[in-house]
């Protein structure tokens, strides 16, 4: 049955990548009609709402999306930039995908951090014997994607209830002086039920695929309440899987330990601040955010995207510069999702033989400044790396 695929571009180099993903989605004979969906920057500058109730209304409906990438400013440059007849009437700026991720409760993101044999971007370290070696790096990141410090319950100014609410914690005495307009708060709010989902699905994730361990990364020393749950959670889930070890990191010791031991980890839980450091840790150790995929799973609806931004610097240059291979292994994990594995398997043993043969490297994969230049010095451009990745299916 003919899948339909709602295709979300979005901003700057999102809507250079994703046709190269559906370029390979057709080479691999994947039968799927693709619909159209407006979403980003454009969106915000001239109606106010970077997530238009249009796409909203396909993903309803459709269930399954393709995203590129957006641009997101912070909050005055936002405002400077929205079209003129709007300002003054209420619009605030918020990121269309963590909006998205809110509405379909999408609280599941996977963002696995491999590395391809060969890639001259892959991690190396010395041995005892001041030897290099390059460990194999094969960690899978589940980042609660909904809720913690990501949640947007946060003020600038509180209102006088909120002040009130925070002023019966006894931490509070320290800002007890401090004048309203001077404070900005934000929350971190972590529910049972979401972080059970998590964790469940790291665990089952484990066990599918037969990694020995499950990692919470947390800061439960400090964060008491919000990583303690999360870290009580585990323990009591562990007793049901036999031969899976539950470890336990602090977010701050684990961003040292994975440029020592990165080989060690295997599935890694985090809450949605804390899961997108590590996630973009571990993405370092494999070549960088040119490889970095993840998806955004809830029980109906469910978004693949690579975890690198719009880099609207690179957007104009043509012939295109950027990595496509991020966008292309978030699409294998939509072909996974979706049960066409077999399909998902082959482009990727396609991207692994065209990394391990280095003939085809696009500037990040030489180790290249970005610029119109890096074809001088050997660089492929987007579309050849493409078409290099479809020549070997």
């Amino acid at each position: 049955m003919r899948k339909k695929i709602v295709i979300m571009p979005g901003d700057g180099i999102g809507k250079t990548v994703l046709p190269e993903a559906i370029k390979v989605l057709n080479a691999v004979d994947f039968d799927a009609e693709y619909i159209h969906a407006d979403i980003g920057w454009e969106f915000w500058c001239k109606d106010g709402n970077a997530l238009p109730q249009k796409t909203i209304e396909l993903l309803e409906k459709h269930k399954i999306g393709l995203f590129g990438a957006i641009t997101s400013k912070p909050k005055d440059a936002a405002d400077a930039e929205l079209d003129p007849s709007l300002k003054g009437k209420g619009y605030t700026y918020f990121s269309p995908i963590v909006g998205m991720r809110q509405h379909f409760n999408l609280d599941i993101c996977i963002r696995p951090c491999q590395s391809f044999k060969g890639n001259p971007l892959n991690f190396i370290r010395k041995d005892s014997k001041g030897n290099f070696e390059e460990p194999i790096v094969n960690a899978v990141i589940f980042r609660q994607n909904t809720e913690g410090l990501y949640s947007g319950v946060e003020w600038t100014n509180p209102p006088a209830n909120v002040r009130a609410a925070f002023e019966t914690h006894p931490k509070w005495k320290k800002f007890k002086d401090v004048p309203n307009e001077e404070l900005a708060i934000s929350t971190r709010i972590i529910t049972k039920n979401a972080a059970t989902r998590i964790i469940r699905a790291a665990f089952e994730y484990a066990k599918k695929f037969e990694y020995s361990n499950v990692t919470i990364c947390e800061k439960p020393n400090v964060l008491r309440e919000t990583s303690g749950m999360m870290l009580k959670i585990a323990k009591e889930m562990v007793k049901e899987y036999s031969g899976i070890a539950l470890w336990d990191t602090n977010i701050d010791a684990q961003m040292m330990w994975l440029t020592k031991n990165p080989e060690d980890y295997g599935i890694i839980v985090a809450e949605n601040m804390f899961g997108d450091i590590i996630s973009d840790g571990f993405a370092g150790l494999i070549g960088g955010l040119g490889f970095a995929c993840s998806a955004n799973i809830g029980q109906e609806v469910a978004v693949f995207e690579p975890t690198h931004g719009s880099a609207p610097k690179y957007q104009e240059l043509n012939p295109s510069i950027v990595n496509p291979i991020a966008m292309i292994l978030s699409a294998c994990m939509m072909l996974d999702h979706i049960g066409e594995t077999e399909k998902a398997t082959k482009i990727r043993n396609a991207i692994a033989k065209v990394v391990e043969e280095g003939k085809v490297r696009t500037y990040d994969m030489m180790k290249l400044r970005g610029g119109k230049d890096v074809f001088q010095k050997g660089a492929a451009t987007t579309q050849q790396v493409t078409d290099e990745i479809i020549k070997n299916l």
